[in-house]
């Protein structure tokens, strides 16, 4: 479990496929500082295991299915990425749930600069359009952010100079892809709704 605020700007060290899988080793001194085998580290918002690591770097093993959900085939040797550590009972939840389950990606639409922030709209599928609200809250790249427009197949974020600073956001160009993550409480809400019940299983009227 994570909570969106990125700790870290790392830089990806080496992507190696294998078959329907692949393996990714990640530069992170302050995210692998106090890790251990089997620890839970977020990259752009994927939730991934450590598995081996050093000094300053980790590598971990991705399966198929992230591959095929998330942006992270399309990273190469020397990119920037947000690492954040999984978070520990008792922290403080400056930013809100995030599960590192990316629901799929969206492309930065347009950028409007403001004197001292940056407005971002990005592309929404019909699949998450109902997850997605004014004012609510979601995670792009592993950032968690507050939706400040929506509409039927997109949506804004407004980032202020220090998001713009420390994560890949302040890098995105219009036509750059980022993994998306909803709110893990619209999605239970939904899922409810689709099957006309409630929490403790009776029917909704």
């Amino acid at each position: 479990m994570f909570t969106g605020l990125i700790e870290e700007l790392g830089t990806v060290v080496r992507w190696e496929p294998r078959g329907d899988a692949a393996r990714l080793t990640v530069r992170g001194p302050l995210v692998v500082s106090d890790a251990a085998h089997g620890d839970s580290i977020a990259v752009n918002g994927v939730c991934l295991t450590v598995i081996e690591q050093g000094d300053d770097w980790f590598t971990a093993d991705v399966m198929g299915q992230t591959i095929a959900m998330s942006t992270i085939s399309n990273w190469s040797e020397g990119e920037p990425v947000n690492l954040e550590r999984a978070a520990a009972v008792g922290d403080r939840l400056g930013g809100h749930i995030v599960q590192g389950h990316i629901d799929g990606t969206t492309t930065v639409l347009e950028i409007r600069q403001q004197d001292a922030w940056r407005v971002l709209r990005f592309s929404l599928d019909a699949a998450h359009a109902p997850l997605v609200v004014d004012k609510g809250s979601i995670a792009v790249d592993g950032v968690s952010l507050t939706v400040s427009a929506a509409g039927d197949d997109w949506f804004e974020v407004s980032l202020i100079p220090e998001t713009l600073a420390v994560t890949t956001l302040g890098r995105k160009q219009v036509g750059d892809s980022a993994n998306l993550e909803t709110d893990i409480l619209a999605r239970h809400v939904a899922r409810l709704v689709r099957f006309g019940a409630t929490a403790d299983g009776r029917t909704l009227s």
